[in-house]
């Protein structure tokens, strides 16, 4: 009775005070239950002194859900918490996750819980008590009608509740949501999305409860996740080889299925696989009539089970946002079964995996439908797909097979005793929308898979892995940004760059040339004793392992010396300028000098072909004798002299002592090499080498 009288007096000095009038005449969500609280008089049973007037008033709705008071919400805390999660510094914030835990479990468990709006009004407004939960964090909020919340909130309370957003691209799904609001999300487009969510799960169970396929699904038990070419101003083609069929595109758990449209109706569906393991590829292609690449609108399927890969067009008449999204999802679903295959899961835990997937499937198309922009990014809202764009993308999805594996054994065992420690799972969203999704026949409450990815009051090793990757990704980003802004157009200017950047190699170069011609005799002596030296004693590993070490000392004293100086830019020359005719001369000239390097580089290996064929006979036999002198040496030498002999022949040939028989060898080998002939070549065409084909049969 004390404490309810305490806080009654609180309330009504702040009311008397002037405190709360600013809250009252705006009549936000909170106003009305301000005056309730007030004039009820178990005020202080409903009230707890380390939370906020927001958060008391989001912990009374949540006591509401769970018919329970908030005092007694608050003793379960405290017995089911550990020490480190009640610390007072947490206290306020962790309490609020767990009585938000424990309220979505419950709500979420009706049908039709998306379209309440009692629960979307919670949802927010838990969010906007998660900002400033304590006390003492009021003055961090503003309780107007125009209530918003930052990304932080979101991506701790949005996930909690699986069809509204996931641990992995909730940050992605913010910042779409947040793209016109300047990175804080108001209410009336966070019911505008879950309004978009609910109108798409109807579209969903009516298309899993439709007639189509029904033959083939009722043999898998798949379900249809979209639908596509059944409007003529949104038609779906097929290319085969040079012909073009119209048809109906259907995307399901397990298969993409294409329905060739006939005169009347539509032909046997063919059916591509993107479950079992078939080596599958599924990128954008370029198509167009009688077989051009013209337009980039479609999607291309190969696999090891079809001999020719599947093309798959959507037409639209200004970019390719059609094909983007269906090349998003039909990618999810691949990359989830992927997941699936690689780490062997099975049961409940492979339903709660698919569950995840077409989870985020559902929040595409409700941003599809929301948003009127066309630069949405759809990968980055499919977590599958975009485990498999970050960097680190492996490690999450290991990750989350882990969690997968122990959720039942850990985690299951302790339901009972800390039901509202942990957020509902995929699995548990989608069996309560209505629709199961998988072969599993088992209830997920009773396969303890209540549990999901967020603990009261941790971070759990899910929300690690995806923080440490996002964290990698803005290194990428940094990096890449650096890579962009120096690429130089023009041949004539990337072959400046490139000379500059490799001019330290090529003076290496020159040096070392100097030294093997004997320009200098004295340090051509000196080098050749010193590499010699080092061959005879076994040393050449040591010195590599020093010249590395050098060039790390190197780059260390370069690290600390140029502390607090601006970056040193690479100077380059930038050549003359040329007009389109110089431009075309530069690349002829340059195609040509290729093809002379290819041509050079074809002698080579026919003249090779001419030697083992034994087309020369007497080169041939030549060759044959070096060959086996050299297997003799191979075998019988040991690799420290044959070394210290190549070492040797190459830098002392051109000595004064050797310089002239080394010219006249040269000069026959040049001349043996010439005498060679190369091996007869023949041109043939694609249709007489079919001809030559059917002459053999």
């Amino acid at each position: 009775m004390a404490l309810a009288s305490r806080t009654r007096h609180m309330l009504e000095a702040l009311v008397r005070e002037g405190s709360l009038n600013w809250l009252l005449s705006r009549r936000s969500s909170f106003a009305e239950e301000f005056e309730e609280l007030e004039r009820s008089p178990s005020a202080g049973n409903n009230w707890i002194p380390e939370l906020s007037p927001a958060a008391n008033i989001v912990v009374r709705r949540c006591s509401r859900i769970l018919e329970t008071s908030s005092s007694e919400l608050q003793e379960s805390f405290n017995a089911e918490a550990s020490d480190s999660i009640k610390h007072k510094s947490r206290y306020a914030r962790n309490f609020l996750e767990y009585c938000c835990f424990r309220a979505l479990a419950l709500s979420t468990q009706g049908m039709g819980h998306l379209a309440d709006k009692k629960f979307r009004r919670l949802t927010f407004d838990l969010m906007v008590a998660w900002e400033a939960p304590a006390a003492a964090g009021q003055s961090l909020i503003n309780l107007d009608d125009d209530l918003s919340i930052g990304i932080e909130a979101f991506s701790r309370i949005a996930p909690a509740v699986p069809i509204i957003a996931n641990v992995i691209i909730c940050e992605n799904l913010f910042e779409v949501l947040t793209i016109s609001t300047g990175g804080r999300l108001h209410f009336s487009i966070y019911e505008k999305y879950l309004n978009g969510l609910e109108r798409v799960i109807k579209k969903m169970k009516n298309q899993s409860e439709s007639s189509l396929l029904s033959a083939v699904r009722s043999t898998r038990g798949e379900k249809i996740l979209e639908v596509d070419g059944t409007v003529t101003t949104q038609p779906v083609l097929e290319h085969v080889e040079i012909s073009t069929w119209p048809g109906r595109l259907i995307l399901t758990d397990h298969a993409l299925y294409f329905e060739a449209l006939r005169v009347v109706s539509y032909d046997k569906p063919k059916r591509y696989d993107l479950s079992d393991d078939l080596n599958q590829t599924v990128k954008p292609e370029l198509t167009g009539p009688w077989g051009t690449r013209l337009f980039d609108k479609a999607v291309l399927y190969k696999s090891i089970s079809l001999s020719e890969p599947a093309i798959i067009e959507f037409p639209e008449l200004k970019g390719h946002t059609r094909r983007d999204y269906w090349l998003a999802v039909i990618r999810e679903i691949l990359y989830v079964h992927r997941f699936i295959n690689k780490f062997h899961i099975n049961g409940i835990e492979k339903d709660d995996a698919l569950s995840k997937a077409i989870l985020g499937i559902l929040r595409v198309q409700a941003i599809q439908e929301i948003s009127s922009s066309s630069t949405v990014c759809f990968e980055s809202l499919l977590m599958f797909n975009l485990c498999d764009q970050l960097p680190g993308g492996d490690l999450i999805l290991e990750t989350l097979a882990n969690m997968s594996s122990s959720r039942g054994v850990n985690w299951g065992n302790n339901i009972v005793a800390s039901g509202g420690m942990y957020s509902i799972s995929a699995l548990t969203t989608v069996s309560n929308l209505g629709v199961m999704f998988g072969s599993s026949s088992n209830n997920p409450s009773e396969a303890g898979l209540l549990v999901g990815e967020l603990a009261v009051g941790e971070m759990s090793s899910l929300e690690r892995a995806v923080k440490e990757s996002r964290e990698n990704y803005k290194k990428v980003v940094l990096a890449q940004e650096t890579v962009n802004g120096v690429k130089a157009d023009g041949i004539d200017t990337n072959l400046a760059v490139m000379k500059e950047l490799l001019l330290p190699v090529m003076e290496v170069g020159k040096w070392l040339l100097s030294l093997v011609y004997w320009d200098d005799p004295l340090k051509s002596l000196l080098f050749s004793l010193i590499s010699t030296f080092i061959i005879f004693r076994g040393w050449l590993g040591y010195t590599l392992a020093l010249t590395l070490v050098l060039i790390a000392i190197f780059m260390v004293v370069t690290r600390f010396c140029n502390q607090g100086r601006p970056l040193v830019e690479l100077k380059v020359m930038a050549p003359p300028p040329m007009n389109t005719m110089e431009q075309l001369l530069a690349v002829q000239n340059a195609i040509s000098q290729a093809e002379q390097l290819v041509q050079d580089g074809n002698i080579v290996l026919l003249k090779f072909r001419a030697l083992l064929l034994s087309i020369f006979p007497q080169a041939s036999d030549r060759f044959a004798a070096l060959l086996v002198f050299m297997a003799l040496i191979l075998a019988l030498v040991p690799s420290k002299y044959m070394l210290l002999v190549v070492f040797l022949e190459t830098f002392m040939r051109y000595s004064p002592l050797r310089k002239a028989s080394t010219e006249r060898w040269m000069r026959r080998l040049r001349e043996w090499w010439f005498s060679i002939p190369a091996a007869p070549v023949v041109l043939e065409t694609q249709r007489q080498k079919e001809q030559d084909a059917k002459k053999r049969k």
